[in-house]
């Protein structure tokens, strides 16, 4: 494998990026709750970019960036406006250990910091992998609350919420 590329998702990048969230669903139950409607899912209302790690034209990983929603920045306690949210990060099952997560992770980071927003995220409790991943990036743990959705073993979920460095 090359060095796969970070850059900007494109309309042509969705059936891939569902085809490899279909594969991290099944092998992890990421997102819990599988969407009706996957494309939209990935392109919420409140998207401000979305970055596709790819090698050539296989699409190895997403992250979207979005608004922050008001119970994000309470958590936070700053004004929504001064936030993005880090959302839909995934990496295909077979490209991964390989510091995907973390670049996606670092361009909407960067991509944050360049609309001067501060990025914050939520996680569920028991994705230890993705957990390690924001804290070794230096994000600090706000609280933990109810998810408002029910887990794959039918109970109900809970979240960490994590403010991004400065």
């Amino acid at each position: 494998m090359a060095e796969p590329v970070i850059r900007p998702r494109q309309n042509d990048d969705l059936p891939s990026c569902v085809r490899v969230l279909a594969a991290v669903h099944r092998a992890g139950g990421y997102p819990a709750v599988w969407p009706d409607e996957p494309e939209r899912w990935l392109t919420p209302r409140e998207l401000i970019g979305g970055w596709v790690a790819v090698d050539g034209p296989a699409v190895l990983g997403h992250v979207a960036l979005t608004r922050a929603k008001p119970g994000l920045a309470a958590a936070a306690g700053l004004p929504a406006e001064q936030l993005a949210s880090v959302a839909r990060l995934f990496v295909d099952v077979s490209a991964r250990r390989a510091g995907l997560a973390g670049a996606l992770l670092d361009r909407a980071v960067q991509a944050a910091a360049e609309g001067g927003r501060r990025p914050v995220l939520e996680v569920a409790s028991d994705a230890a992998g993705a957990i390690a991943l924001y804290e070794r990036a230096g994000w600090r743990h706000l609280g933990t609350a109810a998810g408002g959705w029910l887990t794959t073993a039918g109970q109900p979920a809970v979240v960490h919420t994590y403010l991004g460095p400065v």
